[in-house]
């Protein structure tokens, strides 16, 4: 019998935490069972390619238009108060526990079909300053738990990019062109992009253009949360 469950309870009762959103008591984890139930989930029916919301879930007309490299998109919460906070908390405030949670919700839903996890690589610069990847981190338990390879090295940030927060949507993909490169041949591979918030899916789509130029497959983005347009 596994001893974990025996450690958490430990933990819970000697090193208690309080819940980050509203400070009562949340035992051995960063969040409490009530703030828990109000995050917001991403709305249903949703377009499967980009994960906004579609009459009949059947594929949205920006899509249709104009494809992205990536083959589908899969997320948990709308990105709105609170998840928002969460997110920065684990991205600046270094709550490298939220990573672990925010795992245990995505795998709620069924995973991707995939068999290889790459998180979103970040730019050395900002991986210095920042001390870790958060996509990384949340990707680490999600390996474990489906017994997938871990990509950290295949595929790197080139350079140095604005914010795409601090961008108006429009210009996002231009911030983004070119701004990854992969060094694996990933032909006939099924690749699942982790990471914490899709916005506009400028970066994503990056992303897998270059997956797919070194051969990749299909590429499937699990994703945290999902920005809607206003």
């Amino acid at each position: 019998m596994s001893i974990w469950p025996t450690l958490e309870r430990v933990i819970a009762v000697l090193l208690p935490q309080e819940c980050l959103l509203c400070a009562a008591p949340s035992g051995a984890t960063p969040l409490c069972t009530a703030c828990a139930h109000t995050l917001p989930p991403l709305p249903t029916p949703s377009c499967p390619v980009c994960a906004l919301p579609s009459p009949g879930g059947t594929t949205c007309g920006a899509c249709l238009k104009s494809p992205p490299a990536f083959d589908a998109t899969i997320a948990v919460w709308r990105y709105a108060f609170p998840v928002d906070r969460l997110v920065q908390a684990l991205k600046f405030e270094h709550r490298l526990a939220l990573a672990a949670v925010f795992a245990a919700a995505m795998r709620t839903n069924p995973p991707p079909h995939g068999d290889l996890l790459l998180p979103l690589p970040l730019a050395a610069g900002r991986l210095r300053e920042r001390g870790f990847n958060q996509a990384a981190e949340i990707a680490r338990p999600l390996a474990r738990h489906l017994r997938l390879p871990l990509s950290l090295d295949d595929c790197r940030r080139t350079r140095e990019t604005a914010a795409q927060s601090s961008l108006p949507w429009k210009t996002r993909r231009r911030n983004v062109k070119n701004a990854f490169e992969c060094a694996t041949d990933l032909r006939d591979r099924h690749i699942i992009v982790i990471d914490d918030v899709m916005t506009t899916g400028a970066t994503l789509d990056e992303l897998a253009r270059t997956l797919k130029q070194h051969g990749a497959t299909t590429v499937t983005n699990w994703v945290v949360a999902r920005a809607l347009r206003d």
